[in-house]
């Protein structure tokens, strides 16, 4: 088990929303993700730790995303994404949660979540999210950057392969962070 204060640890989410979770990922489901995720954040609720609810999302015309020459550019639709592709997963998101919007892998870079975590004394991160090896881990790694002790949750994250997911929770996790299971996470005072 993993004790962690609940007055200076919060959940951090990655893209748990429609247009992600329904995809294939690896090796856990989006369905499964999202259901340990929805316990693990009414356990950090119920101790008064925060839960932040992070989406990306994009205007219709692409005009905020990154627009950089790469290898293997992100494949964006004909027509853009579908109306619901940034709304959160149905049954995630409770009027207490902070919402952070971002229009790139991490959830740092451009947003207010370092703001949001600093002002409420926050010092530890527990993530969690889709995908294991792109925003979670841009995330977690941006929150080292900020000195923020990181907690990644293994089994409410997931991939596009088992291989990305394991690559990622094997190699680069153990590096910044220490890597547990939900239910191992225990928040004093509950």
């Amino acid at each position: 088990m993993l004790q962690l204060d609940p007055q200076t640890t919060a959940l951090i989410l990655i893209d748990l929303q429609n247009g992600i979770v329904a995809r294939n990922v690896a090796p856990h489901t989006g369905a499964d993700v999202v259901k340990r995720a929805s316990e693990l954040a009414t356990r950090f609720r119920s101790a008064g730790a925060p839960v932040v609810l992070v989406n990306v999302a994009f205007a219709k015309d692409f005009a905020d995303a990154v627009r950089v020459p790469v290898d293997s550019p992100i494949a964006i639709p004909p027509g853009g994404f579908p109306d619901d592709f940034s709304e959160l997963a149905d049954g995630l998101a409770m009027p207490s949660d902070i919402r952070v919007t971002k229009h790139n892998w991490g959830a740092f870079y451009g947003t207010d979540l370092d703001v949001q975590l600093r002002r409420r004394g926050i010092n530890t991160i527990v993530l969690g999210g889709i995908a294991t090896n792109i925003g979670v881990e841009s995330t977690a790694r941006q929150a080292w950057e900020r000195n923020y002790a990181i907690v990644l949750a293994e089994d409410i994250t997931a991939s596009f392969s088992a291989e990305m997911h394991n690559f990622a929770v094997e190699m680069i996790f153990p590096r910044i962070s220490r890597v547990t299971e939900a239910a191992d996470i225990e928040l004093g005072g509950q």
